[in-house]
């Protein structure tokens, strides 16, 4: 018999003792509503800079306008947008990755199979926004925290799916390995 092709929910389970693909389950990001001040930093620099070219006092020049208006947007938005776009939590039906760095880019991951503790942490802010702050320990490492996780209840309750599965799976393969073909 084999088994039904799955087009919407749960993927087929592999053949005991064949490697399971790694697939990516969802990419995130901290919470978006972490550049709310980068964005109204963003429209006051315009309209200011609108307003006040060619009509400054005497001793000041349209450059010195459009160099304040540029210095301005670079600190307080060009800077906040890469930091928060250069840190990313990927989670595969294996593991989670976390990559941060905008130029020089470092890595750590923490796998399923090996199991972990998820705790999870929401302020008022945070449960307002639906985000939270999700702690991943697994004893031996130090902890992964994925601070400002959109939809944080979805991304615990899929977390603890991933190490369930994975934890079976390792568990039933390891069976078919000690009950293998007898000589």
């Amino acid at each position: 018999m084999t088994q039904p092709t799955s087009y919407g929910g749960r993927p087929r389970t592999p053949a005991p003792g064949s490697a399971a693909p790694e697939r990516r389950i969802a990419r995130l990001r901290g919470h978006a509503r972490r550049l709310f001040w980068s964005a109204l930093v963003l429209i006051a620099v315009a309209g200011a800079t609108t307003f006040f070219y060619d009509n400054l006092p005497a001793p000041f020049e349209n450059w010195m306008l459009l160099t304040a208006a540029g210095a301005a947007v670079v600190l307080l938005v060009l800077v906040p947008y890469l930091s928060w776009l250069s840190r990313t939590w990927t989670i595969t039906t294996r593991r989670v990755i976390e990559r941060s760095g905008l130029f020089g880019s470092s890595s750590r991951d923490i796998s399923h199979v090996r199991g972990y503790a998820i705790q999870m942490r929401r302020g008022i802010l945070q449960r307002l926004w639906g985000a939270g702050t999700l702690t991943l320990s697994n004893g031996v490492e130090p902890p992964m925290r994925l601070k400002n996780v959109p939809h944080a209840v979805l991304v615990h309750e899929t977390l603890v799916d991933q190490v369930e599965v994975n934890q079976i799976l390792a568990h039933r393969d390891s069976q078919a390995q000690a009950s293998g073909p007898v000589d």
